[in-house]
């Protein structure tokens, strides 16, 4: 399964038993040497769809290619897929070099190819150092390089990684971000498929965004087009962390009415939407604390939470609950009373229907 790059197409494949429907109607032309990132929450199918294209489950419809290739059709261990999960799964018996040898090993490379490939690879993920350590003796971040070098090093055109970086500490998995959007990059020709439910995380490293939902993709296109232009609530809620706060509001007469209680002239961005009923979306990190205008709304602190240098503010209003992203860490108790107040010009409009009619800038 190695050698000229190819693509990797899914025709309406579903997944189904008994008591749900798993897949459903899954069409993409993945193309080689882009990064494609599936995000949803869990239970969205992104681990499904990757069990499905490695084979390790069986599509009930639909086919996938790889080529010319019916790849449903080719056994798992003749698929040549290497998949990374979020456990550190390398070989405790062995050490590092020959963690990353053995794939290599296993394909009929001859001992002295193996290790000048395997130590090549080490050094592309920094770990020529650790070569003769067993994965016991690593860190979590050094034992999930090994796993990732051990994937790379065997030139398969299909990479498929399961929330790698799931099991590591915040300032790590920031770290290794970098790295791995770099080495990817520089070092794969293949169809890379890297699985999250981290909007940060799929911004940054993606080239190309599929929202999962209930087993379908909801929404794919470039990372920052799909930030800015959810098509739908559920996408908007998905892309953003903390999800994006959802009031209920109405266009009428010229003016944004919230609930008869937030009220301001319509910004520019909403004013050839006709009159009626909409669902008003707002980031957190739009949200803004204080205010006494007529955007501004009185709420109590339902939730204060430390997250890195920054607090989320959960605030329950009369109208609702909003979420503000606060710089710096900040402390609130459960009760305070605070103003909030909404930037018209920052406002996402949806249907009520949930289908996105504005955005921001557009």
């Amino acid at each position: 399964m190695k050698g000229s790059t190819v693509n990797l197409n899914l025709h309406n494949v579903s997944v189904e038993d008994e008591r749900e429907v798993i897949l459903k109607d899954i069409t993409f032309d993945f193309k080689p040497g882009k990064i494609y990132v599936l995000i949803g929450r869990t239970g969205s199918g992104k681990t499904s769809l990757m069990r499905t294209i490695a084979g390790l489950i069986e599509p009930t419809d639909g086919e996938i290619y790889l080529g010319e290739e019916r790849l449903d059709e080719v056994p798992i261990w003749q698929r040549g897929i290497a998949m990374v999960y979020q456990q550190f799964i390398n070989y405790p018996q062995r050490t590092v070099l020959n963690n990353v040898e053995f794939p290599l090993l296993r394909s009929g490379i001859s001992k002295a190819d193996a290790k000048v490939q395997a130590l090549a690879m080490l050094e592309k993920v920094g770990l020529t150092e650790f070569k003769d350590r067993k994965p016991s003796q690593l860190s979590g971040g050094q034992q999930q390089r090994v796993a990732i070098a051990r994937a790379l090093v065997r030139n398969t055109r299909v990479i498929l990684l399961d929330e790698p970086l799931m099991n590591l500490d915040y300032k790590l998995r920031e770290q290794l971000r970098e790295e791995f959007r770099i080495l990817f990059k520089t070092t794969s020709n293949s169809v890379t498929i890297y699985a999250t439910t981290e909007p940060s995380e799929s911004l940054f490293l993606g080239d190309e965004l599929l929202v999962m939902r209930q087993g379908r993709i909801i929404q794919h296109g470039k990372p920052n087009y799909v930030f800015e232009n959810p098509s739908t609530i559920d996408v908007a809620q998905i892309v953003n962390d903390p999800p994006m706060s959802i009031l209920d509001g109405e266009i009428k007469g010229g003016r944004v009415n919230i609930d008869g209680s937030i009220n301001f002239e319509v910004p520019n961005h909403l004013k050839s939407q006709p009159d009626g009923k909409y669902k008003i979306g707002m980031r957190a990190s739009e949200v803004i604390l204080g205010g006494n205008m007529s955007n501004s709304e009185e709420g109590s602190v339902s939730l204060a939470e430390v997250s890195g240098s920054e607090t989320l503010l959960y605030v329950k209003l009369r109208i609702g609950e909003v979420v503000l992203q606060l710089e710096g860490i900040h402390d609130y108790h459960i009760g305070q009373r605070v103003v909030i107040s909404i930037a018209p010009e920052r406002i996402f409009l949806f249907n009520m229907d949930s289908t996105l009619c504005a955005a921001p800038g557009n």
